[in-house]
């Protein structure tokens, strides 16, 4: 992103908020489906982020972090959706089954990515935090106050449930 450009969203410029979300949009709104199924859920949590994104701007010390930086916002912001609607509940013993037929009607999805909103809630989250964000199980457990044994078990259970889907799908 554009030092000047960001500068400007500083100042509350409007044309430069606007156009930083033009750029913005399309890769904060890909994180927040990652974590989220329902598009009103999405277009929320999209505009709740552009909102701290742009009143909390004057905080980035480095612009160069900018995209990483809205990206946390964008995940953070998904996590607390998701507490919100006590939809982070993480158990092993949840029994989610994915039928065939369910799977084969997103034969257009034929990625990882596309699997992901057939896992529970809480595991997506962990999935994501873990294999896309790249955070360590240590803080993921803090985020989500649990322990690090339950993130790893949801990884697991996560990486197991996804082998499956793939295989039933021969990707």
């Amino acid at each position: 992103m554009e030092r000047e450009l960001l500068l400007e969203c500083q100042r509350n410029d409007r044309n430069a908020q606007r156009k930083v979300y033009e750029k913005m949009a399309g890769k904060i709104y890909s994180v927040c489906k990652r974590y989220l199924k329902n598009d009103e859920d999405i277009e929320e949590v999209l505009a709740d982020t552009f909102y701290k994104i742009f009143t909390k701007i004057s905080q980035l010390q480095n612009p160069d972090i900018f995209e990483n930086w809205a990206k946390k916002i964008a995940v953070n912001e998904c996590l607390q959706k998701l507490r919100s609607q006590k939809m982070l509940h993480i158990s092993l013993e949840e029994n989610h089954m994915v039928s065939s037929e369910t799977v084969e009607n997103i034969s257009f999805e034929k990625d990882i990515l596309g699997l992901l909103r057939f896992l529970p809630e809480g595991c997506r989250a962990i999935f994501n935090l873990f294999a896309i964000e790249g955070y360590p199980h240590k803080e993921i457990a803090t985020m989500l106050s649990i322990s690090e044994g339950t993130s790893k078990s949801q990884l697991n259970f996560a990486r197991k449930k996804l082998q499956e889907l793939l295989i039933s799908q021969h990707i």
